[in-house]
């Protein structure tokens, strides 16, 4: 029992040493913690805390840790996505059966977003099941990279803006609040990001009208 105790300890403190190592490394170790914590090996804190402490002491740097985090874990969890695909099944021993079939109904019905949705969600969302499913059920592969992209692209911009606009206690907010934080700002980012499309839209349309009218009135060359 001591044996395996210190063994868990020593593993522990070999994750956070690595942990640590990676992120005096900037942009490039925040991909490179991204990818370990993604492709199924837990560091301590994982990269939501990097970004958050890297963004809060750099805000400039902010979009570029965001891209970074989700370049490695988009990367590390295709990787936990085709070991599953080629393992079938047996990838799926632990989880609950009746867990496993709310997850393939999901994948069924919802495709892309079954998967987008969760990788927006911060820890301690239990998002491993949802990628080991997207494997064994061979949700397609373009699709899969495609949500875990958008999902954690918004989740990391979303930490990024935490942090710049509350410090480092932007991670005791997401502890405290957890998914009604990432909510509440991804509702707000895509009320503003559709607001500003129509806007465009309105622009372009008036823009087109006027060069119709133009046209229509412009006289016709003499013959």
């Amino acid at each position: 029992m001591k044996e395996a105790t210190f063994m868990l300890f020593g593993i522990k403190s070999g994750l956070q040493s690595l942990l640590e190592w990676l992120k005096a490394y900037g942009s490039l170790g925040l991909f490179g913690i991204s990818l370990i914590d993604s492709a199924g090996i837990p560091l301590p804190g994982g990269p939501d805390t990097v970004m958050i402490v890297l963004s809060a002491n750099t805000p400039a740097l902010m979009p570029l840790y965001a891209l970074s985090a989700t370049a490695g874990s988009a990367i590390g969890c295709t990787l936990l996505y085709l070991v599953a695909r080629r393992g079938g099944v047996a990838a799926l021993n632990r989880l609950r059966p009746e867990k496993r079939t709310r997850i393939e109904n999901l994948l069924g019905r919802y495709d892309l977003i079954a998967v987008m949705v969760p990788a927006v969600l911060p820890p301690p969302f239990p998002f491993k099941p949802f990628v080991l499913c997207a494997g064994v059920f061979r949700l397609k592969t373009w699709r899969f990279i495609t949500a875990i992209f958008i999902g954690r692209a918004l989740r990391f911009l979303i930490e990024g803006w935490l942090a710049i606009r509350f410090g480092e206690d932007a991670g005791r907010i997401i502890r405290q609040h957890g998914w009604k934080v990432f909510i509440a700002v991804a509702v707000a980012v895509a009320a503003v990001l559709t607001v500003r499309f129509f806007r465009v839209r309105s622009r372009r349309l008036e823009e087109l009208s006027l060069d119709s009218v133009s046209a229509q009135r412009k006289p016709l060359a003499p013959r």
